[in-house]
């Protein structure tokens, strides 16, 4: 079994539920604290003991390819990243399988959508086979859920459960320390046709894994975000700000300028007779004047002026102005009242 990591990310889908602002750039792509949604992402791997040996597997929709590999060329060059097309979108087990030339040796899998905060430094030393990461919630029923005997040893992954008895849910972040009996798995579930509407759910592969003397534990987090939808998106916005943890340098607060804090602002945006905050974060080369903005995220370059502003995204080269307004802006926008 290979000493290192393989990190599948998978991410292929059409951003549905984030559109406008995807339909010219991936959902992974979006801003998010002064960053990008893929790069809080990759943080979450930040304590693998041998990260720097670690490889990449991102699985991608057809249309993602090209703005995802420069986006990786340029800001993490160091990282040896590899792309698997999921040409049709036929679930969570299927993209696994069409990166089954990587499924060997020890797997992290983390869907792109899902950010936690956990310590993976014990993997070395982990007695069982598989751990899925867990988090309880107050009603567990539009999720999944583990449960587990009296060794806390999992014995079912349940899609949906219709009790709030167990609210233990699974949160879409697992290891497994021989993937190739994962991929043994897909391919039994595939061969018993275990679907729903055409998808393959990695939670019935899961099982047919556990079904095969496959062990697994469940270990508990305690933070757990979204990103996939765009209140979700905010309200991940908020506490990455609350915490300290936007990307790179800040400006410093501009003259004239009221800051309602946490707020980020990327070096080279423009703010003018304004009041921000709290909860801002605004791209590069942005420029803003004569507003009010909280609880929004400004992407690159985008021009706002005479604007009361809550509890929106705006994508890049957004040009909006006229009075209060809550909007989701996709790139390349104009506005003007």
């Amino acid at each position: 079994m290979s000493s290192n990591y393989k990190i599948i990310i998978p991410m292929a889908g059409w951003g549905s539920r984030m559109r406008p602002l995807t339909w010219s750039r991936p959902k992974p792509l979006l801003p998010l604290a002064g960053r990008t949604v893929l790069d809080y992402s990759l943080r979450q791997f930040d304590t693998l003991p041998g990260l720097e040996h670690a490889e990449y597997v991102f699985i991608i929709s057809t249309n993602q390819g090209d703005l995802l590999q420069k986006y990786m060329q340029e800001m993490h060059p160091e990282k040896t990243v590899h792309f698997v097309v999921q040409q049709e979108m036929r679930g969570q087990a299927e993209a696994l399988w069409q990166a089954r030339e990587f499924l060997e040796g020890q797997v992290l899998i983390a869907f792109s959508d899902t950010l936690i905060e956990t310590d993976l430094s014990f993997l070395p030393s982990e007695p069982l086979d598989a751990v899925a990461w867990v988090k309880p919630i107050d009603d567990p029923r539009r999720f999944g859920v583990i449960e587990v005997d009296d060794q806390e040893t999992a014995t079912r992954l349940i899609e949906k459960p219709t009790s709030l008895d167990n609210n233990m849910v699974v949160v879409g972040f697992y290891y497994f320390k021989e993937a190739r009996l994962l991929l043994e798995a897909i391919v039994e579930q595939m061969k018993r046709g275990k679907s729903l509407r055409g998808e393959y759910f990695l939670i019935d592969a899961i099982n047919i894994y556990i079904e095969r003397g496959g062990r697994m534990r469940r270990e508990l987090v305690s933070t757990w975000l979204d990103a996939g939808i765009p209140s979700a998106v905010l309200e991940t916005n908020r506490y990455l700000l609350e915490k300290g943890l936007p990307g790179g340098d800040q400006a410093e607060q501009p003259a004239g300028v009221a800051i309602l804090p946490p707020v980020y602002i990327a070096p080279g945006a423009r703010v003018e007779s304004s009041v921000i905050g709290p909860y801002v974060s605004i791209g590069k080369e942005a420029s803003l004047k004569n507003v009010v903005i909280s609880n929004s995220i400004i992407d690159a370059r985008a021009v706002i002026e005479n604007k009361v502003i809550e509890g929106s995204l705006i994508g890049c080269d957004v040009t909006l102005t006229g009075h209060f307004a809550r909007v989701n802006l996709g790139d390349n926008t104009q506005v003007m009242e």
